[in-house]
């Protein structure tokens, strides 16, 4: 089966930026839905923005890109990466917190996450969760 893996960053409106209740209710409802859908995820919340990777196959993510699109807790929403990959990095979750962590906070240097290269977006990401990193 081809995967694809998305990265994108969004502005987090409202609320959403700074509640644990509304993080922790995106959380669940896509945690449901990336299980029903095949999807597995990590999403980072940072000063107002988030940065989501999103794995899975074409269509899946394809529909869940319109629906975020679609969704009045982020604007602005920003394709940092889609491509295809063989192997999920993200696999082991259907949607897991990726949090700052002090190895990852050194990855991100004071950017903004929309500043981030794909590989920076990545390497943030699978820090967060506690990955290794990638090998080239």
């Amino acid at each position: 089966m081809l995967l694809h893996r998305t990265f994108y960053v969004s502005d987090a409106v409202g609320s959403v930026a700074t509640s644990l209740l509304a993080l922790a209710e995106i959380l669940g409802e896509s945690e449901r839905n990336n299980r029903r859908d095949g999807l597995t995820s990590a999403l980072m919340r940072h000063d107002g923005q988030f940065l989501q990777v999103i794995e899975g196959r074409r269509s899946d993510i394809d529909r869940l890109m319109d629906r975020l699109r679609a969704d009045p807790r982020h604007e602005n929403l920003r394709l940092l990466s889609d491509q295809p990959v063989t192997t999920r990095r993200f696999g082991a979750w259907p949607m897991i917190l990726a949090e700052l962590t002090p190895q990852a906070s050194s990855l991100l240097n004071g950017d903004r996450l929309e500043r981030l290269s794909p590989a920076r977006a990545e390497a943030l990401l699978a820090a967060a969760v506690g990955l290794t990193p990638a090998t080239t």
